[in-house]
């Protein structure tokens, strides 16, 4: 029987062990490679070409979003599955659209877990049910024509608006990602978002444009 090549991406060495011991007494599984942040998860991903990714979401440096983005334009065929202590919604969704076949948290037992990824390599969405419910309720509204509830009328979500509001203030990268509490990865990804959703090419023209808005 051929193995499921695993690669771990997680910037804790010993849940990275314990993952491994876990995923390697499986019969169907090996894993193949580990990560450290989400740069070397990129590296490792086009070296080792794995058949599933177990991604950390926030890690120094790129975090699991970005990597996760940036693997699936190499290696579509890559199912990647998200692990986090926390459910957050943003970076769910944000998960989601850049690519990965599951979102779990990290208090899950080992069992549900291990079937929730073969559920994956199945294409399956490996979701914990909490967060299906959540997927499953913007999925309902934005079927009926709704906007979404993150989003208001000028399209931007809640944290967008934030990042941008900092960013006209001059702020950089990296002091919004402090004042917000957020990755430096992250930041990037949403200013990429508002510059896209305004069809602007600098962050001066999306002040501009939110000002004329009156979102700023």
């Amino acid at each position: 029987m051929k193995q499921v090549r695993v690669l771990l991406a997680d910037d804790h060495a010993l849940f990275r062990e314990g993952l491994a011991g876990i995923i390697n007494n499986q019969s169907d599984m090996q894993v193949v490679g580990e990560a450290n942040d989400g740069l070397e998860a990129f590296v490792k991903a086009q070296e080792l070409k794995p058949d599933l990714i177990l991604m950390d979401v926030q890690m120094p440096g790129m975090d699991g979003l970005e990597a996760t983005r940036q693997i699936k334009q190499v290696l579509p065929e890559t199912i990647i599955v998200m692990l986090t202590v926390r459910g957050d919604d943003e970076m769910l969704f944000e998960a989601l659209k850049n690519g990965a076949q599951g979102y779990l948290l990290k208090d899950i037992q080992s069992q549900y877990m291990l079937e929730m990824l073969r559920g994956a390599l199945r294409g399956e969405a490996a979701l914990s049910p909490n967060l299906a419910g959540r997927v499953l309720s913007e999925f309902r509204r934005l079927s009926k024509g709704g906007v979404s509830e993150k989003e208001d009328d000028s399209g931007l979500t809640e944290r967008e608006q934030q990042v941008l509001l900092e960013a006209s203030k001059g702020a950089t990268d990296k002091e919004i990602a402090a004042a917000l509490n957020i990755s430096l990865n992250t930041v990037k990804t949403h200013i990429r978002n508002i510059l896209s959703k305004f069809h602007v090419r600098t962050r001066r023209e999306a002040t501009r444009a939110a000002q004329a808005k009156g979102i700023l």
